[in-house]
Formats: structure tokens, C-alpha cells, sequence
């Protein structure tokens, strides 16, 4: 295979990526508008939330101050989303014994619920997956996109918002780490610090 070839298939590649996340967005946006601010920035404090999983247990995001947890925003019609869910598996495999807890959080419509189930269940997802709404949406700032992944340090504040599937899971593996490492504290109103990754 010569380099034009080669060109040419990441260039389709690339465009296949883009095309799905704009999808995405579009789907999105038409379920959930966006009617809030741009998001939680890194050294806001996380918003709780309690929300019932996959097998009917409900989840509440303070129950698990003093872990790391990583809140993924997906939706099984999201093909970026469920691309980047296997890396998130091995995450929670290779981290969960030094307190670390991934939630995913399904924004998908609340009529397709069974799909979810169906989906979490046929590939194994190895943490829970919880069922978002619009209300949730609004508290993290519209959650403007999806995979929208936050990355919560032991004290829940944000250290981290990675907007889109990075290329690589080491990506997620390094803002793992970010989070782990964090000393954060709640910012002062107004001085809350950027840390934002957009993936294009």
C-alpha cells in the first residue's frame, strides 16, 4: 500500500469520526436543549446526583467522596460513546482497587431504556450505568455533546472535562492519573480554573 493510499484511508477515517460526533451533537441537542451554562469547570465542585442504574439500585455521587470517579455521559446511539466504553472497562479493571469508581451515565431517551439495558449487558459493562435526564443534563451545564466524561477528584471536586472520545485511551488513562494525583479544592466564586479537553 503506497502513502497516497494510506493518506486517503486516515483521511476517510477522520471523516467518519467527525461525522459521527456531529451526529451526535445533532441527536443530542434535539433530546436535551441546551438551555444552561457551558458546563462545570475544573475546581467547581461536582454536582450530586442519585440516579437508579441498570439493575434498579440507585446511585448517589456523594457516596463515593473520597474515591476518584469518572462520570461519563453517553448514549447507545452515540457511536463515539461506545467506542471509547471498552477503554473505560479496562480502566475500571486496572484502577479499581485504588479507589476508583466509573459511572456512565446513559442520556439516552427515557422510552429506550431497554436498550441500554440490552446494550450494557451484551458487552459486559463492568461498572454501573445509570440512567440520565434533561434535569441532570442542566446541572452539569447542558452537557452540550456527547461523550462529555468529568473527571472527579477524592473530594469531588472537578479536576478535569474531556468533551468528545479522545483518540487514544491513554488519553483518558492520563487525566486518570491527573485525578488521582489532585490536591484540589473548591475555587473561589469566579477563579475557577479552565481544564477543559476538546476533542476534535
Amino acid at each position: 500500500m503506497d502513502n497516497s493510499m494510506k493518506r486517503s484511508i486516515i483521511l476517510i477515517g477522520v471523516g467518519v469520526l467527525m461525522a459521527s460526533v456531529v451526529l451526535c451533537v445533532a441527536i443530542y441537542k434535539k433530546v436535551y436543549p441546551f438551555n444552561g451554562p457551558m458546563g462545570i469547570a475544573a475546581g467547581q465542585t461536582a454536582p450530586d446526583f442519585a440516579l437508579k442504574d441498570v439493575q434498579g439500585h440507585t446511585v448517589a455521587l456523594k457516596q463515593l467522596r473520597g474515591k476518584v470517579v469518572i462520570v461519563n455521559f453517553w448514549a447507545t446511539w452515540c457511536p463515539p460513546c461506545k467506542e471509547e466504553i471498552p477503554w473505560f472497562m479496562d480502566l475500571q479493571n486496572k484502577y479499581a482497587g485504588q479507589n476508583v469508581q466509573i459511572l456512565g451515565v446513559s442520556m439516552d431517551d427515557a422510552n429506550d431504556h431497554d436498550e441500554v439495558v440490552k446494550y450494557a449487558g451484551k458487552i459486559g459493562i463492568n461498572y454501573p450505568v445509570l440512567f440520565g435526564n434533561e434535569g441532570l443534563a442542566q446541572q452539569y451545564g447542558g452537557v452540550e455533546m456527547l461523550p462529555t466524561t468529568y473527571f472527579i477528584s477524592r473530594n469531588g471536586v472537578v479536576v478535569t472535562r474531556v468533551l468528545g472520545q479522545p483518540r487514544k485511551r491513554e488519553e483518558l488513562e492520563r487525566e486518570l492519573l491527573h485525578a488521582m494525583n489532585a490536591t484540589s479544592s473548591v475555587a473561589p466564586t469566579g477563579q475557577a480554573a479552565t481544564a477543559i479537553k476538546t476533542i476534535n
